[in-house]
């Protein structure tokens, strides 16, 4: 089969049809969503559809990866080791809530855990966020232990809390309603606990350089004997 042509002008096909997704999706429930519909809103003839995808499934799974790889990612585990939790959790928050093509991208994500959507769909969802999750990481599924599968289910749940509320807050919410230094310390602290680095060497550092007395709870798990 020739390759469809793609006029310069314009987004690649596989690109309109990914965007179709996302339109059509945001007023139609999945299950009522056709080929048809994609090709018209696309602007493509269903050979191009084809050519790209067996089926609607599949141009689904390619439009959330799609936007779940393109996600802001957070500064390496190692890089962390020289970062103020807060300084790493505001690059995030801005670049998260302020570039337009990353609200559209939350705009977009919530649609999959909305009333249109499908198991199916939020199934796609919670599967690439762990994947991506595992790869900024550099973790594999066969030297994966309890803990970190469990942080990163968990971890996944609040993102997919997050975007059920999104369509709730996303006109009033601003960088510096998220900016806490508790939630700051927590958040990058269980990213370096699902990591391969040493969190008690993190927080050794992060409490150091503040010069403040650690909390109780704190001392209290740093201080906890460490259990094979």
């Amino acid at each position: 089969m020739s390759r469809p042509r793609r006029d310069s002008r314009t987004l690649p096909a596989k690109d309109r049809m990914e965007n179709a997704f996302w339109d059509l999706l945001a007023d139609h429930e999945f299950s009522k969503i056709t080929v048809t519909d994609v090709v018209r809103v696309a602007d493509v003839n269903r050979n191009s559809f084809y050519y790209h995808f067996s089926g609607l499934p599949e141009l689904a799974d390619a439009s959330i990866l799609r936007e779940v790889e393109h996600m802001p990612r957070p500064a390496s585990p190692q890089a962390h080791m020289h970062l103020r939790p807060e300084t790493e959790w505001r690059f995030y928050c801005t670049t998260m809530l302020e570039e337009p093509e990353q609200r559209q991208r939350l705009d977009r994500l919530a649609l999959l855990t909305g009333p249109n959507s499908s198991n199916e769909l939020m199934d796609s969802l919670r599967d690439f966020l762990r994947m991506t999750m595992m790869s900024i990481l550099e973790i594999d599924t066969d030297s994966m232990d309890v803990k970190t599968s469990l942080l990163i289910d968990f971890s996944v749940g609040g993102i997919l809390a997050v975007l059920q509320d999104w369509p709730r807050m996303r006109e009033t919410i601003t960088v510096d309603d998220l900016m806490s230094d508790d939630l700051a310390l927590l958040t990058m602290s269980m990213y370096m606990a699902m990591s391969k680095e040493s969190l008690r060497s993190y927080l050794g550092r992060v409490i150091s350089a503040d010069r403040a007395p650690m909390p109780n709870y704190m001392t209290a798990t740093l201080g906890a004997p460490t259990f094979a």
